[in-house]
């Protein structure tokens, strides 16, 4: 009798992992470029949301193992419900400011995978498709670049790490993705780059979610 066919993408799901960043749903905390237009409360239930929203696309089409990278606290009761509804670990953020953060859980995650694709929860147009298609361009090449509309991105895959993609980046602005272009061609690595997606920052990105 002929085995079964292995599901699609079953090589990918073995050798990487998604690492998704995710803070806790703290009025005043979260979202805080969304205030003006949403209340201190409700930019942080809509982070919530997208939050939970997005752990469940990527949980429910089985992309790979994921990590969830929360601050401020591991334990933090909606970090504990999220463990509690999918198959997630939690591990807590390290470092002075985002790039530290992203570079340590980066390195430790290439210790039990071949690559990371780390991502946010503010994109809801980023799937199951563009995370495989990302796994995808990571067979051959050292890093994929997932960016966003807004000149920042909203995905990193990595197969290696260098501090210079993390160190002096001005985060949460227009020229992230940029300079990040510029550092992955300065290191001579071979890297890939996916089409540009929405995330949500900014009180006119509101309306990708019907807010008029």
């Amino acid at each position: 009798m002929r085995n079964a066919p292995a599901p699609p993408f079953a090589d990918q799901l073995a050798t990487h992992r998604v690492l998704v960043f995710a803070r806790a749903p703290i009025p005043g905390q979260v979202k805080t470029r969304l205030i003006p237009a949403l209340g201190a409360g409700g930019a942080a239930a809509l982070h919530r949301r997208l939050a939970e929203q997005q752990l469940e696309r990527l949980c429910m089409d089985s992309v790979g193992p994921i990590e969830l990278w929360v601050t401020p606290d591991t334990e933090h009761p909606f970090f504990a419900d999220l463990a509690r509804r999918w198959p997630i670990r939690r591990y807590p953020q390290q470092g002075d400011d985002l790039g530290a953060r992203m570079q340590y859980a980066a390195e430790q995650g290439l210790t039990r995978a071949d690559s990371v694709i780390l991502v946010g929860t503010d994109c809801p147009g980023l799937d199951a498709v563009y995370l495989r298609a990302a796994a995808e361009r990571l067979r051959s090449n050292d890093a994929v670049l997932g960016p966003a509309l807004d000149g920042g991105y909203v995905l990193l895959g990595l197969r290696r790490v260098d501090p210079l993609l993390f160190t002096d980046i001005p985060w949460g602005t227009s020229a992230v993705a940029g300079l990040t272009r510029e550092r992955l061609t300065r290191l001579g690595w071979r890297w890939s780059e996916l089409a540009a997606l929405a995330d949500i920052d900014r009180p006119e990105d509101l309306a990708q979610l019907g807010f008029s």
